[in-house]
């Protein structure tokens, strides 16, 4: 380590000390991180939050939501992250042609404040006081680059090599691998090639529900399209000799954890006290086993990151945090009937078990459940065959209404996991299609947020304690 690397971090390091004694002291914060694979539902998930706090009408089950006398939006505190681009968001989902947002590409952030009337027998001698929440919003394709840490270049492209035969766009990678002499002078367009049919695999991997498509960076590169850091691709382990391209590329792995992955965790992720996990989980079971399991695998290595239990009062002065609080949400549980939603979450709990019982053991309360940040349907009978099935009836993205039988989830969890673990290729009994719903048109009274199932629960597990 440089010295000027050492002294930046001593800065760091005291500049967090006094936030951390304002903040514990004075007005505290919550930090919460709001993260899940692409489709989760992240951007909608922070702006019906948002909205739902700052017009409670909709949140009977938060803790404290009496003791609130006023919410508000301020600035950020982080002058360099984005702002989270809550009143565009907002507009589109509530607007005249209601429509979903665009997904999130990068980090932003958000401060919300709320002035709380305190509690206690000297409740009434006290004034209001503050209490911050920053909203964090990242890919959480990026969190599973946090796994690249403790790995060296030769083991990572020996599992990248043994898990994309079977994928989308594999088999061409590998077809342009086999032909590239990797002990060749390194030469830059070689790199490129390799790169760019990489990526292109990651891309048609995630579109067809697969959600380990790491490196992050290559999905989403935003500002770093085309730098070398993202130029580099698996490659049989071998001794490659100094100057050649399998040397480089082992060189530009190293790179992306040092320049990319390294300080995302320094300066965004290591900051969180509270995360939110959310999951596609129905979305995975339509795609079928693989991309069930391969689910379960990510959100157990994104789990891995995180640092739960519960540092204490003086570790929080010292800026030494800890998560303390995880939730585990299936989302878009409004594609389901009401009478669903308790398999949707045993379902959810079931698949993060080995993530949730390691946050257990570390003193972090963790808890898993189905909800929807935007309801997007109604539910309803149909008649059938004789029968009335229990409908959903919701928006398509042409406009049409229908109502739709959505199927039932098994009662044991096991019946889907045990054939994903098991490397079945279909499921065998059902077929679980779903159908992707449109926003509703909605009209707001004064004082409510937008419809949701269970957001008010979620808030609750997250902030309640603190309001």
């Amino acid at each position: 380590m440089g010295i000027s690397e050492l002294t930046d971090g001593i800065g760091r390091s005291i500049e967090g000390l006094g936030a951390s004694v304002t903040e514990a002291l004075f007005e505290p914060v919550i930090r919460l991180g709001v993260t899940g694979l692409s489709r989760a539902g992240k951007t909608v998930f922070i702006t019906s939050l948002v909205a739902n706090l700052l017009d409670r009408g909709r949140m009977p089950a938060l803790s404290g939501a009496d003791r609130i006398r006023a919410a508000f939006l301020q600035p950020q505190p982080d002058d360099t992250v984005p702002r989270f681009d809550y009143e565009s968001h907002l507009a589109a989902l509530t607007g005249p042609n209601p429509h979903w947002p665009e997904g999130t590409r990068a980090v932003s952030e958000l401060r919300l404040s709320f002035r709380v009337a305190p509690t206690g027998l000297l409740g009434g001698l006290r004034g209001l006081r503050t209490v911050h929440l920053d909203i964090v919003d990242y890919p959480g394709e990026w969190l599973l680059d946090l796994g690249l840490m403790e790995r060296d270049f030769a083991s990572w492209s020996e599992g990248v090599l043994n898990r994309i035969p079977a994928r989308p766009g594999g088999a061409d990678y590998l077809g342009l691998l086999g032909a590239t002499d990797l002990n060749a002078r390194f030469a830059e367009p070689d790199a490129k090639r390799l790169a760019e049919a990489f990526t292109a695999h990651l891309h048609a991997a995630r579109a067809v529900g697969f959600s380990d498509c790491s490196p992050g960076r290559f999905l989403l590169p935003g500002e770093m399209a085309g730098s070398p850091v993202l130029t580099f691709a698996p490659i049989p382990p071998g001794d490659y000799p100094r100057g050649s391209l399998g040397r480089e590329m082992a060189r530009r792995f190293e790179a992306y954890k040092r320049e990319v992955v390294r300080p995302f965790f320094r300066d965004h992720f290591a900051r969180i006290d509270r995360q939110v996990v959310l999951a596609d989980v129905l979305g995975a079971v339509h795609a079928g086993p693989a991309a069930l399991e391969d689910l379960r695998q990510s959100m157990a290595a994104i789990l891995q990151a995180f640092r739960p239990g519960t540092g204490g009062f003086l570790a929080s002065l010292l800026g030494a945090r800890r998560v303390d609080r995880i939730l585990f949400a299936a989302t878009k549980a409004d594609h389901l009937h009401h009478s669903q939603h308790a398999r949707l979450s045993a379902l959810t709990a079931a698949l993060l078990r080995e993530a949730k019982d390691r946050a257990d053991f570390a003193g972090a309360k963790t808890q898993a459940l189905a909800l929807a940040a935007l309801r997007t349907t109604t539910e309803e009978l149909i008649e059938h065959q004789g029968q009335s099935l229990e409908a959903l009836r919701g928006r398509l993205a042409d406009g049409r209404s229908v109502a739709l039988y959505p199927g039932a989830l098994p009662a044991d969890p096991a019946q889907l996991l045990a054939p994903a673990r098991g490397g079945a290729s279909r499921w065998l009994d059902a077929d679980y299609a779903i159908m992707n719903f449109a926003p509703a048109p909605v009209t707001l009274r004064p004082g409510e947020g937008p419809p949701h199932i269970r957001l008010d629960r979620a808030a609750d597990f997250l902030i309640g304690d603190r309001l």
